[in-house]
């Protein structure tokens, strides 16, 4: 059996689904190839599933201080199976969404593993057998997976993965997280919460490397007041397994360090799925940061496109995902888009949260810019302040000739709402002048951004005067 459509797209992730959601609104006649489940990893084992553990964690939390905010309850407990329940709920209800999404808008999608016989041409192996996938375009959208590193013992039978420690039974006692970026801040931030012995392991000098410093600096403090222990500049050389569970063995600059944990947390990195795809049939070279694509997620081969993860433009992201289906979409379809990379959120929800969008402040003095930089911090915010919600901070950075905004980075509770107005401002073009002429609603975390703006120009209003 051949289906021919106008456009093909490999995996139903945020990247396909919404490639595909696109094409049928421009009219197009398309059909996904999905080997696993609707809404790929993120709904179904990372950006969904693990916000929904962490706003458990967060009730707990919450409930556990509820004395300092006038109400008496009993001393709660962590009821592990009952939030992995709720934690399955959301999951069905996300991806049932989708499913009834890409249904209502026509599109097709087959159950399978998808692989290229020809450029245009797919072979579709479905439990019933195999069929052909005849489209004009492809989208290849295979996402990723967790990387694989030559550490001894890393793929012993206490070592998890995302997916691993998402399903576990029971809690651990203790935790070693190797990797300090979002994944591992995540995980490490909901199991401190909900009682256990969390200890981090970073290779780079600070935690969230590929975000501003302040943001590593401000998450090791909150993190570590919270319990967690932080070793950052550490290499983990071995993993030992007994009966008992794991000892993680580190090297950091002040000698070899052993630490003894029930379960380790792999969470160094991702690979691109690049394999079992057929892209050597078609002359597509990859490599281990995945498919080359150009500013219109177009590949060397005409016809071919690649988004998410498996692209190897543009940094792991969902939202990245989305938006670059819809600029392959549209431009598979004869509608011309392009990727602009400049105001990519990036963001990590601990308790609190951290975001970041723009340059950091090292990027924007790298590039040669003269800079300002604004910090308030949200102790000095009175929603904050009544919220009981103080830890963290809003920092701008600018460049000084314009006072052009080029950055913004936050740390605390709803970093990941707030950053959107500093995606909007560089995105817009906006200088700290018209933030500052901006009327921001009182009381609101949100004015910690204009009171940030302010502070670059030396003018803040709720932070002591400087003396003279």
């Amino acid at each position: 059996m051949t289906i021919r459509a106008d456009l093909a797209v490999i995996g139903t992730g945020p990247g396909g689904y919404v490639a595909a959601l696109r094409a049928a609104q421009l009219g197009a006649k398309v059909v996904c190839i999905e080997k696993q489940w609707v809404g790929g990893v993120c709904l179904n084992e990372g950006c969904i599933p693990t916000k929904a553990l962490l706003r458990n964690a967060e009730v707990f939390a919450t409930v556990r201080e509820a004395a300092a905010y006038g109400v008496v309850v009993g001393a709660p407990e962590v009821d592990w199976p009952a939030m992995q329940t709720r934690k399955a709920k959301i999951i069905a209800q996300m991806t049932g969404g989708v499913t009834k999404l890409l249904e209502r808008a026509g599109v097709q999608v087959v159950m399978g593993t998808a692989s290229f016989l020809r450029p245009t041409v797919l072979e579709v192996k479905t439990a019933e057998g195999s069929e052909h996938v005849e489209a004009d375009n492809v989208i290849i959208a295979t996402g990723s997976r967790t990387m694989k590193v030559p550490i001894p013992g890393l793929d012993g039978p206490n070592v998890l993965d995302h997916s691993g420690i998402m399903s576990l039974d029971k809690l651990p006692a203790s935790l070693c997280v190797i990797g300090g970026g979002a994944i591992g801040l995540e995980y490490a931030s909901l199991m401190t919460e909900l009682g256990v012995q969390v200890t981090v392991v970073e290779m780079q000098p600070r935690l969230a490397p590929l975000m501003d410093q302040s943001i590593g600096e401000g998450l090791a403090w909150s993190l570590g007041n919270r319990g967690v222990e932080i070793l950052t500049g550490a290499r983990v050389t071995s993993v030992n397994h007994d009966d008992s569970g794991a000892t993680v063995v580190v090297s950091t600059a002040e000698g070899e360090r052993q630490i003894k944990a029930d379960k380790v947390l792999s969470a160094i990195g991702r690979s691109p799925n690049i394999e079992d795809i057929g892209l050597e049939v078609i002359g597509l070279n990859a490599t281990r940061k995945g498919i080359g694509v150009d500013d219109r997620m177009r590949t060397a081969v005409p016809h071919v496109y690649a988004i998410g993860d498996v692209a190897a433009e543009g940094p792991m992201l969902a939202h990245v995902a989305s938006h670059q289906g819809v600029v392959a979409a549209e431009d598979a379809l004869g509608h011309p888009a392009r990727m602009d990379y400049r105001t990519v959120p990036s963001c990590i929800f601990t308790l609190p949260e951290a975001a970041g969008v723009g340059m950091t402040e090292e990027q924007a003095r790298a590039a040669g810019y003269e800079v300002l930089i604004g910090r308030f911090g949200l102790a000095n915010n009175g929603k904050a302040v009544a919220y009981g919600d103080t830890d963290g901070f809003v920092k701008v950075v600018a460049e000084a000739k314009h006072k052009a905004l080029l950055g913004m980075h936050i740390v605390g509770p709803h970093a990941s709402d707030l950053i959107v107005a500093g995606g909007i401002a560089i995105e817009l073009e906006a200088t700290l002048d018209e933030i500052e002429h901006t009327i921001h609603a009182h009381p609101t975390l949100g004015e910690s951004i204009h009171e940030a703006a302010l502070a670059a120009m030396d003018r803040a209003l709720h932070l002591p005067a400087k003396r003279k």
